[in-house]
């Protein structure tokens, strides 16, 4: 299965509103449940699938009497940690990494659904799907794996979604350590370049402690040196693929957008509508009332023809009765019509959010997309210049040759992997895993006469061009000193 590939996918937010917690739990009313569906990627004949894994790995139907941001207090409240966000107008800490468990789709059929026909055409009909044992036994795999990385006391929800187009694991995490939040301790680091490694240890992890007795391989980063990439064409499909999937989403956003104005625009003047004929029954009530009691008067102090006036009684009451109960008819409608009005607002304030994310989400992903296109050309040229160079190098005499001697292209051509990995770690101010590592590998020309350490002023692309020709004279089989710090 070398296609399978498993899928681990991290965000961090400050914190989880209502609105997500009812997504995860699927914790949604009629209406909402319809806007999901029409926004796509989504059966509700197989909603019945779907589980969570409870404390101590039980397997159990999702839970919908807490939310998750409830749950989350819950936990804050048993171990008298305060949310830092707490109070404030605007939050900004990271208080919650949600992440996003999953693997191949064909992979991930087969342990959810087995042998058994799926139909994922919309509309299609799968109450009589059952859910496999194995998707049961992987997602404890998976919980058992966050747990013992970052406590099992620090999930505030393991969800399992079998009712999309592609299963998958929605964990919501508390970064917390001895106490207290602690974020960029646990996954941040100091910069950038520990938060990539540590989220490529992660990804290794994953594969190694749960999804290589599941048939899935850890797959490949392009950012990471040395690794093989996907073909042109496999690259090129896969960005359609992700980008067309979020253009589709927020299409289908918009769509709803549209017909949920179109309902609020005919909720108002049904609201409207009923509120003037509550006026106008309100007035005739006022205008009847006072006859009434004008005529009452009059036939109590015997004024005018006694039986005439006790038939306009009897017809005003008569008349009054009908307007109280037209009335109290108009006036459950119009309650009926100012809750559907204010349901389809609430719903059209949380789609308008969600659109919003998603174009924040395509904004993000088109920026990723064009800075993983520009580490691939980058690769793909140094291995051409680097390919290159070793077929020129074959057809040049002695004297030639000598003229590449120490440069960086002959180091990258003959050392390219270990010239990296040492780079890597003097740019993230290891030098004696640099020093050590060279060694090892029968290198160690560092020699000691020249300055080491970054200069104050130096940017990220002249300390790394530095690094690298470091590297490339430690990696060179001499007897040396360790770098200067």
């Amino acid at each position: 299965m070398a296609d399978q590939k498993q899928v681990l996918d991290v965000k961090v937010s400050k914190g989880i509103t209502a609105a997500q917690s009812n997504e995860h739990l699927r914790d949604r009313s009629e209406r909402a449940e319809k806007y999901a569906m029409n926004k796509g990627n989504y059966d509700p004949t197989r909603k019945h699938l779907n589980f969570e894994i409870a404390p101590g790995g039980k397997v159990r139907p999702i839970d919908t009497s807490r939310n998750i941001p409830e749950r989350m207090a819950d936990i804050l409240n048993r171990r008298g940690i305060k949310d830092p966000n707490e109070g404030l107008a605007e939050p900004k800490y990271r208080t919650v990494v949600n992440f996003i468990f999953g693997g191949s789709r064909k992979r991930m059929h087969e342990l959810a659904f087995g042998t058994q026909n799926v139909d994922f055409d919309e509309g299609a009909d799968n109450t009589r799907i059952k859910r496999m044992s194995d998707i049961e036994r992987w997602a404890k795999d998976v919980y058992s794996f966050v747990s013992g990385k970052y406590g099992e006391q620090n999930i505030a929800a393991f969800i399992v979604h079998l009712d999309e187009l592609n299963p998958h694991v929605h964990c919501t995490l508390l970064p917390i350590k001895d106490g207290r939040f602690a974020y960029k301790e646990i996954f941040a680091g100091k910069d950038k370049f520990e938060y990539s490694a540590r989220m490529k240890q992660l990804h290794t992890d994953f594969f190694a402690e749960v999804n290589t007795r599941w048939g899935m391989s850890r797959g490949t980063s392009i950012s990471e040196t040395g690794a093989r990439h996907r073909t042109t064409e496999e690259y090129r499909r896969m960005l359609s693929e992700e980008c067309t999937t979020i253009e589709e989403n927020i299409s289908r956003h918009q769509k709803v957008l549209a017909d949920l104005q179109s309902d609020i625009r005919l909720a108002e003047r049904r609201v409207k509508g009923l509120t003037t004929m509550v006026d106008n029954l309100e007035k005739s009530k006022a205008e009847k009332e006072v006859l009434l009691s004008a005529a009452e008067q009059d036939l109590k102090a015997n004024k005018g023809d006694a039986e005439q006036l006790a038939a306009q009684v009897k017809s005003l009451e008569k008349e009054l009765a009908g307007i109280n109960r037209q009335l109290a008819d108009k006036q459950e409608k119009l309650q009926t019509a100012d809750r559907q009005l204010a349901e389809l607002k609430e719903n059209m304030d949380a789609i308008k959010e969600r659109t919003g994310e998603l174009k924040e989400e395509a904004y993000k992903y088109s920026h990723d997309v064009h800075s993983k296109v520009d580490t691939l050309l980058k690769d793909v040229l140094l291995e051409n210049v680097v390919g290159e160079y070793r077929n020129v190098s074959a057809q040049m005499d002695v004297a030639e040759r000598q003229l590449f001697d120490g440069s960086l292209v002959q180091s990258i051509a003959e050392q390219g992997t270990d010239v990296m990995h040492c780079a890597t770690m003097l740019f993230l101010g290891m030098v004696d895993d640099a020093t050590t590592f060279a060694e090892t590998r029968g290198g160690g020309g560092g020699g000691s006469d020249l300055k080491w350490g970054r200069d104050e002023d130096e940017d990220n692309r002249a300390w790394a061009l530095r690094c690298m020709r470091m590297a490339s004279r430690m990696m060179r089989p001499a007897i040396g000193k360790k770098p200067k710090r």
